[in-house]
């Protein structure tokens, strides 16, 4: 194999989508500053046992796992950083009111999570820590639209669910008499025998409830139709009120709702929402309700918040303009050097030409020259 060739679903990024990472990832940490988050950087490797303990456990076989040669544990690179985030918020800051914490840094997967996907995500997240009320929520789903107008995203569409409609239909049922996973799998693909075979032993109460849930996806009118339909059952007409809410918040975008999707189910604690946009084959960010993400270090907070990757993000929004730039002489005195120095203390990209050589770049359009003109130096169009 020649000793270029990276591994599958690992890429070099190149000048120009290098740039537009870069300036996305730059616009998106500034609009989470903007609300009040403030950055953190966790390690990309750490011991096995607090990347995977707790809601990490669904990472398992996610995550790359090596052995650590000065200490001989099992360590892992992350391949999410929400449960660093909690870990962070828990042990190092430990504050008693709200923590707003944002991040952005690769993580890695043992394999593609969707087709075509990398395994080397770059992922930009922001989460609030403290507070259970429905602003957490709503903050997080407004903060991640503006992200997404930040980085030119266009008719974006928000899908909202919670995952405490199917734990309610299922609280008073023994874990023991059902398979989660399998009747997640069905709800989500639609499959309304395969559903009706896994739910046969189910008090009927909630074997039709589950079933009633294929058929609520749709405009935001799918919250009347489901509390008209799953009403009786206790602590649903609070959570559909809570999904109204949000909604009411969302004017900018176009909300959709499907009480079916449990992608996530064993993370979240409450509402989720995903945002998709045209030529995007997945949502483009993820996020929710997650109460239980601390508690695996010992201080189990509120917590709401979301995820996106960059690398994912660059793909489906238009390329940015080339930056323009004066071109200018390589090493003609100290006149002209000093000039150079001036223009790049302006902000100007100024691309000396070696002697020889016309530069070969992608990414700057010089569409300016700096060149001596009776007797001084001067910038001209080209």
């Amino acid at each position: 194999m020649s000793a270029w060739v990276l591994p599958d679903h690992i890429a070099d990024v190149l000048p120009s989508e290098a740039r537009h990472i870069e300036e996305l990832r730059r616009g998106l940490l500034d609009t989470a500053c903007s609300y009040g988050y403030e950055l953190v950087m966790p390690p990309l490797l750490e011991h096995l046992e607090s990347l995977l303990t707790g809601a990490g456990e669904a990472l398992d076989l996610q995550t790359f796992k090596l052995v650590d040669q000065l200490s001989g544990r099992s360590m892992g690179l992350r391949a999410d950083t929400t449960q660093q985030a909690a870990r962070i918020d828990a042990h190092l800051l430990n504050r008693k009111g709200v923590s707003r914490l944002c991040y952005c840094g690769p993580v890695l997967h043992t394999r593609p999570d969707k087709p075509h996907a990398t395994r080397e995500p770059l992922q930009f997240g922001a989460e609030i820590y403290g507070h259970s009320g429905l602003e957490a929520d709503i903050e997080s789903v407004l903060l991640a639209l503006e992200c997404l107008a930040v980085a030119k995203v266009k008719s974006v569409s928000v899908d909202l669910a919670d995952v405490r409609i199917v734990r309610s239909l299922l609280q008073h049922v023994p874990k023991e008499d059902f398979d989660l996973a399998r009747i997640q799998n069905a709800l989500a693909v639609k499959d309304s025998s395969e559903l009706a075979d896994l739910t046969r032993q189910l008090p009927a109460a909630s074997r039709d409830g589950l079933q009633t849930l294929l058929r609520l996806y749709g405009g935001i009118d799918v919250l009347d139709d489901a509390e008209r339909m799953l009403g009786d059952f206790p602590g649903i007409k609070p959570v559909l009120a809570g999904l109204r809410t949000i909604a009411s918040r969302l004017s900018s975008a176009q909300v959709t709702v499907d009480l079916a999707d449990l992608r996530g189910y064993a993370y979240y604690s409450g509402a989720r929402f995903a945002m998709y946009a045209p030529g995007a084959s997945d949502a483009l960010v993820r996020g929710g309700r997650y109460d239980e993400v601390g508690a695996a270090f010992g201080r189990n907070r509120p917590a709401a918040g979301f995820s996106l990757d960059i690398k994912q993000l660059v793909s489906v929004v238009s390329p940015r303009a080339l930056r323009a730039a004066v071109r200018a002489p390589w090493g003609e005195g100290a006149e002209v050097e000093s000039m150079i120095s001036a223009l790049r203390r302006q902000g100007e990209t100024v691309v000396c030409v070696l002697p020889g050589h016309e530069s070969e770049v992608d990414e700057f359009l010089c569409d300016r020259e700096l060149l001596h003109v009776n007797g001084q130096w001067t910038v001209r169009p080209i």
